[in-house]
C-alpha cells in the first residue's frame, strides 16, 4: 500500500483516530464504525443508535488476521475453521469465542463475538490503510430503515458523522449471521 492515502480516506482516518464514528459502505447497507478499541467511540455509537451494550456488535476486516486479537479461534476445528474460511470474503458474520481480553463493549453479555471478512472492495481498502478491523453496524437511527446510499446517511445523521463515499455491494440484506462451533444460523443473509 502506498503512503498516499486519498483525501477521502484521510478524513475517514483521522475520525478513526480521533475515536469518532464514521459511516461507510457496506455489502448490503451502509454501516456505522468507529475503532474497536475506543470504548468512547463504541459509546458514541451505541448512543447514536440507541442500541443496548449488551447486544454484542460485529467486527468487519480486511483479512483474517486483524480479527486475531478478538477472538480465540483455538476453540475452533480445522472442519469449522474450513467452513468459516469458505464463506469468506463475503456477506456472511460468524460468532467465535471470544478473547478474554476482548473488551466488554465488543462482546456485550456474550463470551463470543460477531467477526467478518468483507469483500467491499472500499472497506477493504479502509481497513488496509488503518490497520484494523471496525465495528461495524447498520447506519439507522432506531426504528428507521438502514441506509443504502449517502444520501440516507445525510438525512439521517446530519453533518455528525463522515461519510466514506461509495456504493453499496448490491444485496439486499444485511449479513447471514452463523455460529462458528455450532453452524447454527441466527439471522438470515
Amino acid at each position: 500500500m502506498s503512503d498516499e492515502i486519498s483525501p477521502a480516506f484521510d478524513v475517514i482516518i483521522k475520525a478513526l483516530k480521533e475515536e469518532k464514528v464514521i459511516a461507510y459502505p457496506t455489502e448490503a447497507v451502509f454501516g456505522l464504525g468507529c475503532d474497536p478499541d475506543s470504548e468512547e467511540a463504541v459509546q458514541e455509537l451505541l448512543a447514536l443508535k440507541n442500541r443496548s451494550w449488551a447486544k454484542g456488535l460485529i467486527l468487519i476486516a480486511d483479512n483474517y488476521e486483524r480479527l486475531l486479537p478478538y477472538i480465540d479461534d483455538s476453540q475452533l476445528s480445522d472442519k469449522q475453521k474450513e467452513t468459516m474460511f469458505s464463506f469468506w470474503p463475503g456477506p456472511v458474520t460468524w460468532v467465535i469465542p471470544a478473547k478474554k481480553t476482548t473488551p466488554i463493549w465488543l462482546t456485550g453479555k456474550f463470551e463470543t463475538l460477531a467477526v467478518r471478512v468483507t469483500d467491499h472492495p472500499l472497506v477493504k481498502q479502509l481497513c488496509s490503510i488503518y490497520e484494523k478491523p471496525l465495528v461495524s453496524t447498520s447506519a439507522n437511527l432506531s426504528g428507521l430503515e438502514p441506509c443504502r446510499s449517502v444520501e440516507e446517511v445525510r438525512q439521517q445523521f446530519g453533518k455528525r458523522i463522515p461519510v466514506l463515499e461509495g456504493e453499496v455491494g448490491g444485496r439486499k440484506n444485511p449479513s447471514e449471521i452463523r455460529d462458528a462451533l455450532t453452524g447454527n444460523l441466527y439471522r438470515q443473509g
